[in-house]
């Protein structure tokens, strides 16, 4: 039976750009199949939160341009429960939005925030570890994030530093961002740092009380009654949505509370942010290069990752850790090393061949 109680909105409304060329402005990440499975990365999130959750209480934040693409993967989904965000302004103001969209509600409820575009091994401990949270939260004023126990020294994430203590739940000491590879080994080997996996839970009193105390200007902004679930919901967010500060949730109100804890977590999880995070994620053949899509050659060739539509037919000699992606008209070849350039290089792309290809 699933707990009434329990909300979730799955935050959808991001472009991928470091997925240049697959992901653009118009198809973004989260609708792509990007490992091949069947179902895209939204799909797959959906399906899985909905093992818990009742689909009448999971809400999609997604930019508005989006709106048809979501009901497009997810059919029967309503499109009441869409978000639709008329400006991007980062993830305060999106969680904010769905806290007193679900408040209206039920004041009592205990919401989950999850991205939509995470890969989950282990699903059945990933939905222990969301119950785990949702207790906790239930019965006190807590701001939970879940912490993925850290397996190298990963440079592309964030992490969060725990006081060393014997519970479940740890007390969150700090937050650091994306460290340089001496200080992520140093991280390693304190034993008390997770990365930051951007996954939370809380009760919606305590995150609309954290607004209050921390973001007052955007509380006010948005705390108006008898606007959530009604016919001028729509309206007043195109009207004002715009005027709310571009901040993320992490830097306006989880690097400040006083109450925020973390779950440290292990059921095999990735961020997919990067052609590098998808390569390490897909099987590999004997020479570690990893594809999708085409079927190919590999002559001399190693610890590649290749994307191509399917059907392609590819040859790749001589060439070693590389990334090389290929979609209708555009072509990509980057090293490997240099894949956090992609982000920058599609925004050399718009300005030279123009804004359809990004």
């Amino acid at each position: 039976m699933k707990n009434k109680q329990y909300y979730t909105v799955i935050m959808a409304g991001g472009v991928g750009s470091r997925f240049w060329p697959i992901s653009t402005q118009n198809f973004p990440k989260q609708f792509h199949d990007m490992l091949g499975t069947g179902e895209s990365l939204i799909q797959k999130t959906y399906y899985r939160i909905n093992k818990l959750i009742p689909s009448e209480n999971i809400l999609i934040a997604t930019n508005e341009k989006y709106q048809d693409l979501v009901l497009e993967q997810l059919p029967g989904f309503q499109k009441e429960q869409l978000l639709l965000e008329p400006v991007m302004r980062n993830t305060a103001p999106c969680v904010l939005y769905a806290a007193l969209k679900i408040q209206e509600k039920n004041p009592d409820a205990v919401m989950l925030v999850a991205p939509s575009d995470h890969w989950i091994d282990n699903e059945n401990e990933f939905l222990k570890n969301i119950e785990t949270s949702f207790s906790a939260c239930s019965q006190n004023d807590l701001l939970m994030t879940l912490g993925i126990k850290p397996s190298s020294p990963n440079t592309g994430y964030g992490y969060i530093q725990f006081e060393k203590e014997q519970t479940a739940i740890k007390k969150v000491k700090n937050f650091t961002e994306k460290p340089n590879l001496e200080t992520a080994k140093q991280f390693l080997e304190s034993g008390n740092y997770l990365w930051n996996a951007g996954i939370f839970v809380w009760s919606v009193k305590s995150i609309i009380n954290a607004f209050k105390d921390f973001l007052p200007d955007m509380h006010h902004l948005f705390n108006k009654e008898k606007t959530y679930n009604s016919t001028v919901e729509k309206s007043f967010i195109k009207n004002n949505y715009h005027r709310a500060e571009n901040i993320s949730i992490d830097f306006g109100i989880m690097e400040k509370a006083a109450n925020v804890h973390v779950l440290p977590v292990n059921f095999g999880w990735n961020d997919l942010g990067t052609w590098g995070s998808l390569y390490e994620k897909l099987e590999k053949s004997s020479d570690g290069n990893a594809t999708v899509g085409g079927t190919f050659l590999f002559r001399d060739a190693k610890r590649n990752m290749v994307c191509t539509q399917n059907g392609k037919r590819v040859v790749i000699q001589g060439l070693n850790d590389y990334i090389v992606v290929e979609k209708e008209d555009v072509l990509l070849i980057c090293p490997k090393e240099n894949e956090q350039d992609i982000k920058q290089i599609a925004a050399e792309v718009k300005e030279k061949f123009g804004s359809d290809l990004v």
